[in-house]
């Protein structure tokens, strides 16, 4: 089954046709056992894997997970024949969210300022090029280095933008040159207008990662797609007829407009679908994983209808609505297709993940890894399981002099002792209204606090 067409005129009545009947079609598919994904790998060996990672699309946007605002067939193709994750959790912000996704770190171990990815650290792209996979990062880089830094960590092949976390003379932060016309970066230099001039940023990523797919052929490859959309400026993609007249030099900065949004979460869509069947004409359906994520929350300026209600966006909180993001996977022939996983998951288990796939270790030698796979959940079984969350955000670049950390399970959730050690429960309580007062607690209540507290200390110390 291919992803259908997003501009066909009954998109939506469609979908929900299609959704309910995939899931009824694959709600009973067993398992792939071990044995299956053996043979897999020796028929087409190590399959490759696609990682496109939104930026601020919170969990209430794509239609699959209960979203009414947006229209998103090729997120919901991916989970009607795929697994989606219920409970995957990002930091609060993107800069530490990307860079725990990349290194399979917490932030205590390696932040040191906004956007860097610091020369000493590994990532899933060394790890990957180091089992033979080729490599490739488009989008948005956003950990300085330029063509040094990102080779360094492990992409051999690359179309960026923001190569650089400096404002230079041409604007060069991540608000100016990111969609029409876009400043974007390849083999050490910045593309000419010959090439980017009225172009659209996404659709240029596309061609670059289509040319690396077809060049990659006889080779397993690893591609991360970091999209520009849907983060501000709000602006009309080439879908728009507003796109046309658009001037980004002037309009990016004095009319940007939220009602844009809805047309950015479609074009996002779009690319994913695009990437699918591109993977499909290429022959190589059943020997790539794609999985779709998002960096953080939905901007607060975005409000949104999520099963009957109106949702603002939670971007930079640390409850639930600001660290909720969609994570779904698709894979015919590794991962269980239409299946929901309700497992703990966050954004350092990517990298033993990908470790699984590959079928290799993951690095013994790097130093602390905080990530925990979910591999076999892709497959359909459980192995070692998450039995908690952990995040530390260092919010210096917020002129936030204190950092925060916080833990939680399932029921509850403990912040360290500089943000004051509140205790929630989450399970009835996800915004965190009511604080649970020591003096109130039950023994039970007594031994989750202690076991949260465990675990605070053993990574900060808070």
């Amino acid at each position: 089954m291919k992803p259908f067409n997003p501009k066909h005129a009954l998109a939506i009545a469609l979908l929900l046709v299609l959704f309910i009947s995939c899931k009824k079609t694959f709600s009973d598919t067993l398992p792939v056992s071990a044995q299956a994904y053996d043979d897999l790998k020796l028929r087409f060996g190590k399959p490759n894997i696609i990682l496109i990672v939104g930026d601020d699309i919170g969990y209430e946007v794509p239609q699959y997970t209960g979203g009414e605002s947006y229209n998103t067939p090729n997120l919901n193709f991916m989970a009607a024949n795929g697994m989606q994750f219920t409970n995957f959790f990002s930091h609060p912000d993107g800069p530490p969210s990307r860079l725990a996704l990349i290194t399979g770190k917490y932030n205590f171990r390696n932040w040191v300022k906004f956007g860097l990815l610091p020369d000493t650290s590994k990532t899933i792209a060394n790890m990957l090029q180091n089992a033979g996979y080729k490599t490739c990062y488009i989008g948005k880089w956003q950990f300085d280095g330029g063509d040094a830094s990102i080779k360094k960590h492990g992409f051999e092949k690359y179309r960026v933008f923001q190569p650089f976390n400096i404002i230079d003379n041409n604007g060069m932060d991540q608000y100016h040159g990111r969609y029409k016309s876009p400043y974007l970066y390849e083999n050490a230099t910045y593309l000419p207008d010959s090439i980017v001039k009225n172009k659209y940023s996404e659709d240029l990523f596309y061609d670059y990662a289509s040319t690396f797919i077809d060049n990659s052929k006889g080779k397993p490859f690893f591609i991360e797609y970091s999209l520009n959309l849907a983060q501000h400026p709000w602006s009309p993609t080439p879908d728009d007829p507003d796109y046309a007249n658009w001037n980004p030099d002037i309009d990016d900065s004095l009319h940007e407009n939220k009602k844009y949004f809805p047309g950015m979460v479609a074009y996002m869509d779009k690319m994913i679908g695009r990437l699918i069947q591109k993977i499909d004409s290429s022959g190589l359906t059943n020997k790539t994983i794609i999985l779709f994520t998002s960096d953080n929350a939905t901007n607060k300026g975005i409000t949104s209808r999520y099963k009957g209600a109106s949702i603002k966006g939670g971007k930079n909180y640390t409850d639930r609505r600001g660290i909720s993001v969609p994570l779904v996977a698709y894979g015919p022939g590794t991962v269980k297709q239409g299946a929901f996983d309700t497992s703990l998951v966050d954004m350092t288990d990517f990298l033993p993940t990908f470790a699984g796939i590959a079928n290799i270790s993951k690095p013994s030698t790097w130093g602390p890894l905080d990530g925990v796979t979910f591999f076999d959940n892709l497959k359909g079984t459980k192995g070692n399981q998450r039995t908690f969350v952990y995040c530390y955000w260092d919010r210096d670049y917020m002129k936030i002099p204190i950092p925060v950390s916080y833990s939680f399970d399932y029921n509850y959730k403990l912040y360290d002792h500089w943000n004051l050690g509140r205790f929630y429960n989450i399970y009835i309580d996800p915004l965190e209204k009511d604080r649970l007062l020591d003096a109130e607690l039950t023994i039970s209540q007594k031994m989750e606090k202690q076991k949260l507290k465990k675990i605070l200390k053993s990574y900060a110390g808070f």
